[in-house]
C-alpha cells in the first residue's frame, strides 16, 4: 500500500509526500532526518490517502503539489 500524506510544520507551511511505509517515514520526519521538515519541527499529520497502486499515489502527490492541487487540499483536506 502507498500513502500520500500532508504534514503541517511549525512554521505553518505544508509538506506533501508519498511512501510505502508511512510509520518509518513519519519517524524519519520527526527525528529531523528529512531536509525540509528538519528545521520545521514539530510536525502534525493533517491528511493521509492510501492507494494500492504506486503510480496512482505518485499521480495524486504531484497533483497536490500543483497550484490547483494546493487549492483543493486547502479547501478539502485540512
Amino acid at each position: 500500500m502507498w500513502t500520500v500524506y500532508i504534514l503541517k510544520c511549525s512554521d505553518e507551511t505544508y509538506y506533501v509526500g508519498c511512501t510505502n511505509n508511512i510509520e518509518d517515514r513519519l519517524q524519519r520526519h520527526s527525528k529531523g532526518q528529512v531536509a525540509y521538515t528538519a528545521l520545521r519541527l514539530p510536525i502534525v499529520v493533517v491528511h493521509q490517502s492510501v492507494f494500492a497502486n504506486k503510480y496512482k499515489a505518485y499521480e495524486f502527490e504531484i497533483y497536490l503539489k500543483s497550484g490547483s492541487g494546493r487549492a483543493f487540499a486547502k479547501k478539502r483536506l485540512y
